[in-house]
């Protein structure tokens, strides 16, 4: 089953919670799901997806900014 994790992204910022990346390396992403208040985490997922990678781009954190992509 596939799941969409920009989407899942885009309604954890739309939301107010926060996500970080732990990790990047050969073309994958590690990616914390925090609560609300940018402390404990909720969930982890690690993913090789080409829009989720574009999606994140160069920021390490939801709170550095959110824009509208359409992929």
């Amino acid at each position: 089953m596939h799941v969409d994790r920009v989407a899942e992204l885009q309604r954890w910022q739309e939301s107010g919670a926060v996500w970080e990346v732990i990790s990047r390396r050969g073309g994958r992403v590690t990616v914390a799901l925090l609560r609300c208040d940018g402390g404990e985490e909720v969930d982890r997922f690690t993913s090789d997806d080409p829009d989720l990678l574009s999606f994140i781009g160069d920021r390490s954190s939801s709170e550095e900014g959110f824009w509208s992509w359409e992929g």
